[in-house]
């Protein structure tokens, strides 16, 4: 049975539970991204975190598998650190992670978000996009999926 279609606003676009994103200043072409209300904050899967410091600023170098279940593709990025706290995840366990700042492009639309870098490599995405990325921006059909589109699916192929 089809999920019954939400009407369109014209300020927010509706988004599906699953969607793929662009990562433009981490030049991560394509991450497919769980689109997760649940999460109060994004989180990215990385590996192979450093630490360093730029004329003052903390700075974090890691890794990213973008294609789950596929460690033959790696990105390696760079980000200034805008924080560094205690994040408790969806099973209830806490660990330190980087908070960076960065720009998400899904569809049409372009912003900055903060994220945390963690190993999500046992997780089904290697994305989430949480609900402070997603207030006022859009409206999510949970029964939809990959409605700002398909494109970047090929960007590793």
């Amino acid at each position: 049975m089809r999920t019954p279609s939400i009407p369109a606003d014209n300020r927010y676009p509706i988004i599906g539970w699953k969607e793929w994103l662009f990562f433009p200043d981490l030049e991560i072409p394509a991450i497919k991204a769980k689109i997760d209300t649940g999460a109060r904050t994004s989180a990215i899967h990385t590996f192979s975190i450093e630490e360093y410091t730029v004329q003052g600023q903390l700075m974090v170098r890691f890794g990213v598998h973008p294609l789950q279940k596929r460690r033959d593709v790696e990105l390696f990025c760079e980000a200034p650190v805008v924080d560094r706290r205690r994040v408790k995840d969806s099973g209830g366990h806490t660990e330190m992670r980087y908070f960076i700042e960065t720009t998400v492009v899904l569809g049409e639309r372009k912003w900055p978000i903060h994220m945390t870098l963690t190993n999500r490599d046992r997780m089904m995405f290697r994305m989430l996009l949480g609900r402070t990325a997603l207030e006022k921006r859009f409206i999510i059909d949970p029964g939809r999926a990959y409605l700002g589109g398909r494109k970047l699916e090929k960007a590793y192929k």
